[in-house]
């Protein structure tokens, strides 16, 4: 198998766990908005945006999650992915740091997960979306390259 296909397979795989992800994140948050905003109420720093990323946040994971799967978009959607969970990870190291309450805002399994846990599994995330975004840029790389020599 070349480096073409293995990278391109690798780039959808980390597209897929990307898309379960978000996907699984913004419907355990929208099928309980309602605690998902009281809680965002209670988080130091962003109590006051409360209603703003209550909807935004879900909003914004269901669009990267659908344009992770259009070629023609999956590099800024896995931009997308990593600036998001580098936020998510930075605000709860923050928090971790300098707060004395922390409640967790997260939905679904991942409630059940430690603050450390949750910073491992968005770092593990972030290395899969920039993996994909440098693999996807070798594999654009690899076809121009193809293209000009026939």
């Amino acid at each position: 198998m070349s480096y073409k296909g293995i990278y391109s397979k690798l780039v959808t795989l980390f597209s897929l766990l990307l898309t379960i992800l978000f996907v699984y994140t913004a419907v355990s948050k929208l099928n309980h908005l309602d605690t998902f905003h009281l809680r965002l109420e209670r988080m130091p720093y962003i109590s006051s945006y409360a209603s703003l990323i209550s909807l935004g946040v879900p909003f914004l994971e269901l669009v990267i999650a659908g344009l992770l799967w259009f070629s023609k978009y999956r590099t800024i959607a896995l931009y997308a992915s990593f600036i998001l969970l580098g936020l998510f990870t930075t605000y709860i190291i923050i928090v971790l740091k300098y707060s004395d309450s922390i409640p967790c805002s997260c939905g679904g399994v991942i409630s059940a997960l430690g603050w450390k846990d949750h910073i491992l599994l968005n770092i593990t995330f972030m290395v899969l979306a920039l993996l994909g975004i440098l693999w996807s840029k070798k594999q654009y790389k690899i076809q121009a390259t193809q293209k000009s020599v026939q």
